[in-house]
């Protein structure tokens, strides 16, 4: 998943970006809210991690601008706010979740997959196709009962395929989740990630729908 975090602390900001890299999502940290407007224009992204007070305004007001412009992206609010008036303003502004600083980072990824998976078609934490299960907060893979190592890039892909089975997945949706891991997106990235997933999971369980994207299914 492609997130965007939205902290203008450093310490905390480092934190969160490592921890989220290190959980296999890619990550495009900003610091003021000028940034992450221009960052939502063209972005589609899988989440938003919003504190709510920033250099150049207040993370409410840019969450009911995201809403009034209908983008329904999840949002979880990262913020020293700890009072009920905060949490209730934060929610009817259109936040999924309301996490209060400081926080355990292991219960932050557990609150991003929680919001993931009310937003996917499937949202269950496990998904079995065929002989494949895919653990998706723990980031395990097996098929046929072995375990399958993947890398960030892999596991950024499988995870897209994966949150609607069956359902085409855009090539530009995939290249917008490779971008934000720093690497060069080139004419044919795309297609050797995911190459590279077919030779570990198996060539026929991702089928490509020509000149649209890819789709996961059984053999």
């Amino acid at each position: 998943m492609r997130i965007l975090l939205v902290e203008d602390d450093k310490m905390i900001g480092e934190a969160v970006r490592d921890h989220v890299a290190a959980s296999f999502h890619a990550v495009d940290w900003v610091k003021n809210l000028a940034d992450a407007e221009a960052a939502t224009g063209p972005v589609a992204y899988g989440l938003v991690l919003l504190d709510l007070n920033l250099p150049d305004g207040s993370g409410v007001d840019f969450l009911r601008k995201l809403r009034s412009r209908d983008i329904r992206t999840p949002v979880i609010i990262l913020t020293a706010r700890d009072q009920i008036s905060d949490r209730i303003e934060g929610l009817n502004a259109g936040a999924d979740d309301y996490l209060v600083k400081p926080f355990n980072l292991g219960e932050l990824e557990a609150r991003i997959m929680a919001v993931a998976r009310r937003y996917d078609a499937n949202p269950h934490p496990v998904v079995q196709i065929g002989d494949i299960e895919i653990n998706r907060p723990h980031h395990k893979l097996s098929v046929d009962g072995a375990a399958v190592i993947l890398t960030s890039r892999e596991w950024a892909v499988l995870d897209l395929l994966t949150a609607r089975p069956g359902a085409i997945v855009s090539k530009d949706r995939i290249e917008e989740a490779l971008y934000a891991f720093g690497s060069e997106i080139e004419s044919n990235t795309v297609e050797v990630y995911v190459s590279r997933l077919r030779k570990k999971i198996g060539k026929d369980r991702i089928r490509t729908a020509r000149g649209i994207g890819y789709t996961l299914g059984s053999k």
